[in-house]
């Protein structure tokens, strides 16, 4: 029997605070959520503190059923506080807390060397030892496997270097049109067309797929061979915390499934509406 494709989520894992409350979430722990299911095997890898919000969020992880290799260390649980205008969400990200030390683990580098996709971006790289953890770990996994850089620019955690390093070892690059914006700055992108940009992305990183998603208005994957847009559908927007991962997730997944490029996009819009729809990331 064929076993189900095993897929990585490796970054923050954190309480978003938001004026209502707290929810649990980390855009690579989100990706992890929303790419499990019954065709796939999907893990979260991260760390949280020894402390009570540590306890409470492994509590969240085990309840709703995702495949973790979380560690446990020496300094305060992630938190991030969230402010919403217009369900639009804006974060402050604290710094020093668990997920900045990732420790390497035989678990998680055994898992490495099975996967079938690996997603990971810049948030999670700001500190050495976490850094280093992800880098490792994408040097472990298969040279078959999807690479996925979900970019993620957050406040000033993020560099060129860092950038370029996460390109070159990345085959799927998945971004937001704001985003766009600011590395088709920092690369001297000559293309003022964001389908053009696209493709000036795939060919100078040699790319399987390049992920554009404009919020409200459309999204686009562009492969080597062929490209897919598709509207984004009109939804009553409770909050778009997770919407992007959400998108990844449901879109590598289809894919390892076996759907063609156009009927994964189409799972990856439709599960992001859906999110938009729910306040937090998990359902």
């Amino acid at each position: 029997m064929k076993r189900k494709p095993i897929i990585i989520g490796i970054g923050e894992l954190l309480w978003d605070m938001f004026p209502s409350g707290k929810k649990a979430g980390g855009a690579p722990v989100n990706f992890a959520y929303h790419a499990s299911g019954p065709g796939a095997e999907s893990y979260a890898i991260s760390a949280v503190g020894n402390d009570l919000l540590g306890d409470e969020i492994m509590k969240e992880i085990e309840k709703i059923g995702i495949h973790h290799l979380v560690e446990r260390v020496d300094y305060p649980t992630g938190t991030v506080r969230v402010e919403l205008e217009d369900g639009i969400p804006n974060y402050t990200i604290i710094e020093h807390v668990a997920w900045d030390h990732m420790p390497l683990t035989e678990g998680m580098m055994e898992l490495a060397g099975k996967a079938d996709a690996i997603c990971f971006g810049t948030l999670a790289q700001r500190s050495v030892e976490s850094r280093n953890t992800i880098q490792t770990m994408l040097s472990l996994v298969p040279v078959s496997a999807y690479r996925i850089f979900d970019i993620n620019l957050r406040q000033h955690f993020f560099s060129r270097e860092m950038i370029i390093d996460s390109l070159t070892q990345c085959n799927v690059f998945k971004i937001n049109k704001e985003e766009l914006t600011i590395v088709k700055e920092m690369f001297n992108v000559p293309e003022s067309d964001e389908k053009e940009s696209c493709k000036w992305f795939m060919e100078k990183f040699d790319l399987k797929f390049m992920i554009l998603t404009v919020g409200a208005d459309y999204s686009l994957i562009t492969t080597p061979e062929s490209d897919s847009l598709i509207n984004t559908p009109r939804v009553k927007v409770v909050d778009t915390v997770g919407a992007g991962d959400s998108f990844t997730g449901a879109f590598i997944s289809a894919i390892l499934g076996g759907k063609s490029l156009k009927e994964a996009h189409q799972s990856a819009v439709d599960r992001s509406a859906f999110v938009c729809t729910q306040a937090g990331a998990w359902l």
